[in-house]
């Protein structure tokens, strides 16, 4: 049986690598190893082109983490800590998650995968979430991954691929504010932030705030793969 193929939305930034100092389109590599653990057939997808015809050639579809979601997206004035945004990459990432939401391929968010899902669906973000909880355990440290629990809502599909209460990686600032629409929750912080959500009525499609390409399990990459 063939691997699925999986499309895996990447990152356009000045990189050094080698002898090379230049605009790369890059991603981090966990992304890579954690869908092939999984039995599928990662491929890149950087924000040029036109995206949106991509969906009809792919099995299943990532959105990958990165920086921040241009804030007039949702009607909002930039908050100072805002950054990284590349509208290019936003155009791109709207456009492709809008094809495969509507032919219906699975689909996985993560971190800004899933604030670009809330936002396509007409939510909104906290801009900086220390603002609203009070603390920096979501992103405790630069290039460091905070290790927290998150509570599943029990009867949601997440419910079905993962333990109740399990302990992920954690590396975001931003976070849904106003849910959009034909969004269900299904999981939370211990401080209240939402922490994952799925599409209602689609088979698969969700997403979640924290890293599981950091995790050592594979059970979401999984669960993607078997339902491409």
């Amino acid at each position: 049986m063939s691997r699925p193929v999986i499309g895996i939305t990447c990152y356009v930034e000045p990189a050094r690598f080698t002898v090379w100092d230049m605009k790369v389109a890059l991603l981090p590599y966990m992304y890579v190893e954690q869908v092939v653990r999984a039995g599928g057939q990662p491929v890149l997808i950087p924000p040029a082109g036109d995206p949106s015809e991509l969906p009809a050639r792919l099995d299943g579809l990532i959105l990958a983490g990165g920086g921040d979601i241009d804030p007039s997206r949702y009607g909002t004035a930039p908050h100072p800590r805002v950054g990284y945004v590349r509208e290019f990459r936003d155009a791109a990432e709207f456009a492709i998650l809008e094809s495969a939401l509507d032919r219906g391929i699975p689909y996985l968010g993560i971190c800004r995968g899933l604030q670009v899902l809330n936002v396509a669906l007409g939510g909104s973000l906290h801009q900086h979430l220390p603002d609203v909880v009070g603390h920096e355990g979501h992103s405790p440290a630069p290039a460091t991954f905070g290790q927290a629990p998150v509570k599943i809502v029990p009867g949601t599909k997440l419910a079905g691929i993962l333990p109740a209460n399990p302990t992920v990686p954690h590396y975001h600032h931003q976070a849904i504010e106003r849910l959009g629409d034909g969004l269900t929750v299904s999981a939370h912080a211990d401080d209240g932030t939402i922490e994952a959500v799925e599409v209602e009525g689609r088979a698969f499609a969700l997403a979640v705030q924290w890293h599981p390409e950091a995790a050592e399990d594979c059970h979401l990459f999984e669960a993607l793969v078997t339902a491409c």
